[in-house]
């Protein structure tokens, strides 16, 4: 969903000269395919905690990165990447008992029967290496999403991620269905259909000869427009998979490590049980690693069959900057704090739609939180327009956020867990005053 908000060649001659000058020596060894965020996009030279600083030194309210879950240079986890970057680094062919130690505190946080765990670098690795496993174990190559979900780049996973648009094509075994509408869509309603899309999805991969390998959601269902309720909803889909023989995969890249408030993972909300569970660097902060966590059983043939080797996957540093994460999340109360602020935050942009609106509905958990803007509340018109003017109006105001969803309306409030209620007004004010401004 980057392109909701990015910057493109007409706003380039509204641009300072030695800005226009970066991006144009940017395009040229870059090449086309990367994008920048707004209309004057941000030039950034340093973060600290919540916030993130340009190259004048103006610092800006970041309520949008996850991936700098603990908050941008934590000193606690930079402590744990200096210190074993001059220890040792290398691969998981050697005994280290640093990435043992810390596989053994990660799954401790999962149920039981999620048993075991394989390190990657990235969470696209990790989708990746979860489709190989679940096509093993299950013998077949049938894959369901949801309509607008993103899990991933490498070449079999851009095949089931629709939100990398037209030009990346969906494999011919892969069914898109639509996320649950809890706006629009009585909640019950929502949750019945949910589970009768996933089965429409799988009859038609078998009218077609294709048996069902797995059901992939984001827990949260993050470019979906962020759909976190009726918790429950899942249920029937998970049902319908295992009936048909395929495997549940919960992505926690983005609702994982606390965010959600509630619980440590997504999917415990809606209390159904993964057969894999994916993740990525917010795990260790920004550092690149990532993991499946999976049900032992799942994974045996695979393990005893193939030979998996991910160079740097897992690596003692990485296991060094993620054992820093789970120590943060629990010494300074972040899963708490999400519960605690994210509930703070929806209640304030409740408050503000009273006196505007365009704000349809908040919804969300934790500090994963949607505000769908429409241009008439009975209708729940979709207002992208509003919402991209909105999302360049923060930027100016020293807030940085974006927005996602089908109809390119929802705002997405993603920060660090480190947010506080201070951050929270910060936020709330600079969204009023531009909703004023924009009238």
């Amino acid at each position: 969903m980057a392109m909701v908000n990015a910057f493109n060649a007409d706003d380039f001659e509204k641009l300072p000269a030695n800005e226009r000058e970066l991006i144009a020596r940017r395009e040229k060894v870059l090449g086309p395919a990367y994008r920048l965020f707004y209309e004057k996009p941000v030039h950034l030279v340093r973060g600290e905690g919540i916030w993130l600083f340009d190259e004048t030194g103006r610092k800006y309210l970041d309520a949008y990165n996850n991936v700098a879950s603990m908050g941008h240079c934590h000193p606690k986890v930079v402590e744990a990447i200096t210190r074993q970057t001059a220890t040792l680094n290398t691969h998981t062919r050697y005994i280290h008992e640093g990435i043992v130690t810390y596989a053994e505190k990660l799954v401790s946080t999962f149920p039981d029967y999620l048993g075991q765990v394989m390190f990657t670098c990235t969470g696209s690795e990790a989708n990746d290496l979860a489709l190989r496993i679940a096509r093993q174990y299950t013998g077949g190559t049938g894959i369901i999403v949801t309509s607008l979900a993103y899990h991933g780049l490498t070449g079999d996973v851009a095949e089931f991620s629709p939100s990398l648009g037209e030009f990346v094509h969906l494999g011919a075994h892969v069914r898109a269905v639509a996320a649950p509408d809890s706006y629009r869509v009585p909640l019950e309603e929502a949750k019945t259909r949910f589970g009768q899309s996933v089965q429409a999805a799988i009859d038609d991969l078998k009218r077609h000869g294709i048996k069902p390998a797995m059901l992939i959601v984001d827990t949260i269902f993050s470019s979906d427009g962020v759909v976190s309720d009726p918790k429950g909803f899942l249920k029937p889909a998970v049902e319908a998979i295992r009936k048909a023989g395929g495997l549940f995969i919960a992505d926690e890249v983005q609702p994982g490590f606390g965010r959600t408030g509630d619980f440590m993972w997504g999917f415990l909300r809606h209390d159904v049980e993964p057969d894999m569970v994916t993740i990525g660097k917010p795990m260790a902060n920004g550092y690149p690693m990532a993991a499946v966590i999976m049900r032992p059983e799942v994974v045996a043939e695979f393990g005893t069959k193939a030979r998996y080797f991910n160079t740097f996957g897992g690596n003692p540093v990485a296991a060094a900057a993620a054992t820093a994460v789970l120590d943060i999340i629990r010494e300074e109360g972040l899963q708490e704090n999400a519960a605690t602020v994210g509930a703070y935050l929806q209640d304030g942009f409740r408050e503000l739609a009273r006196d505007f609106d365009c704000i349809g509905d908040v919804r969300g958990a934790g500090l994963f939180i949607g505000v769908e803007l429409v241009a008439d509340r009975e209708t729940k018109t979709p207002d992208a327009k509003r919402t991209t003017a909105l999302v360049n109006g923060l930027r100016e105001r020293g807030v940085l956020i974006s927005a996602s969803g089908p109809l390119a309306n929802v705002l997405k409030v993603r920060p660090p867990l480190v947010f506080s209620k201070e951050n929270a007004d910060q936020l709330l004010e600079a969204s009023s005053n531009t909703l004023k401004h924009l009238g």
